[in-house]
C-alpha cells in the first residue's frame, strides 16, 4: 500500500508545508523596505554609509589634521612674500643716511656757538685757560645733548613708526614692512619696542652684537628670514 502520491517514489508529500528554519512561501528571507527592496540584516552597514569607526571618504580620520595651506608667512602659505635681504639692507642704509644728515645738522647747530666762544678767548688774558676750559665743557655738553636727542629721535622713529605704521621711511621706500608673524597685522608698540631694543643692546659690544643681529636672518631655517630680534618679537619682514 502506497502512502504517497503515485509520482513520488520516496513517499514524501509534494509541496510540503514550511517547517522550522525554512521561509514561508511568498515571504522573502529578509524584511522588505518600501518598494520591494530587501533590507540588509542586523550587523551589516547600510549601503552608502561607512562602517562604524571608519572615516568617510574625503574626510580626514580622527586625530589627523585636515589638509590645507600652511600658516601665514610660511613658504606656500597665505600672505605676501618674505622680504629679501637686499631690500632690508637697502632700507637700513636709507635710514642710516637720514640719521647722519640729522646728526650733522644738529651737531653744527649745537657746537657752532661754543666754537665761536672759544675763538673769542684772548690768549694774553689772565683767564685764557679758564675761558678755553669753559668753551670745551660747553662743546662737550652740547655734543652730549645732540647724542641724547638722536637717541630719543631714533627711539621714536624706529619704535613708533614700526609699531603704528609697519616700517620706517627706509622700509616704506623699498616696499617692505614689519608684521606679526602669525597674523600679518601691524606689530604694535610692545613688539616693535622689543624688536628695536635687541640690536641696540647688541651694539654696546663694540657694535659686533648689533651686526650679528642684523645678519641673523641668513641663518634662519624656517623660510621666513627672521632675525633674532624678529623671533623675540614674533615679527617678520614682508614685501608689500
Amino acid at each position: 500500500m502506497s502512502f504517497g502520491a503515485p509520482d513520488n517514489p520516496y513517499g514524501q508529500p509534494q509541496n510540503p508545508q514550511p517547517g522550522y528554519g525554512y521561509p514561508q512561501q511568498g515571504q522573502p528571507p529578509y524584511p522588505q523596505a518600501p518598494g520591494g527592496i530587501p533590507q540588509q540584516g542586523y550587523g551589516y552597514p547600510q549601503q552608502g554609509q561607512p562602517e562604524y569607526g571608519y572615516p568617510q571618504q574625503g574626510q580626514p580620520g580622527y586625530g589627523y589634521p585636515q589638509q590645507g595651506p600652511p600658516g601665514y608667512g610660511y613658504p606656500g602659505g597665505p600672505g605676501p612674500r618674505v622680504a629679501s635681504m637686499g631690500r632690508r639692507f637697502g632700507a637700513r642704509a636709507i635710514d642710516a643716511v637720514a640719521f647722519f644728515v640729522i646728526y650733522g645738522v644738529l651737531g653744527v647747530i649745537g657746537v657752532a656757538g661754543s666754537v665761536g666762544a672759544a675763538q673769542d678767548c684772548d690768549p694774553n688774558a689772565a683767564d685764557y685757560n679758564t675761558c678755553i676750559n669753559n668753551a670745551g665743557s660747553d662743546i662737550a655738553a652740547k655734543f652730549g645733548a645732540v647724542i641724547g636727542i638722536l637717541a630719543i629721535v631714533g627711539l621714536l622713529y624706529e619704535w613708533l613708526m614700526t609699531g603704528l605704521v609697519g616700517g620706517t621711511l627706509g622700509k616704506l621706500a623699498v616696499g617692505i614692512r614689519v608684521v606679526k608673524a602669525d597674523t600679518g597685522q601691524k606689530p604694535g608698540l610692545g613688539a616693535s619696542f622689543l624688536r628695536w631694543i635687541i640690536p641696540l643692546v647688541g651694539g654696546l659690544v663694540c657694535g659686533i652684537g648689533q651686526l650679528l643681529v642684523y645678519l641673523s636672518p641668513f641663518w634662519d631655517k624656517s623660510g621666513r628670514q627672521q632675525g633674532w630680534h624678529d623671533k623675540a618679537a614674533s615679527t617678520m619682514v614682508v614685501q608689500k
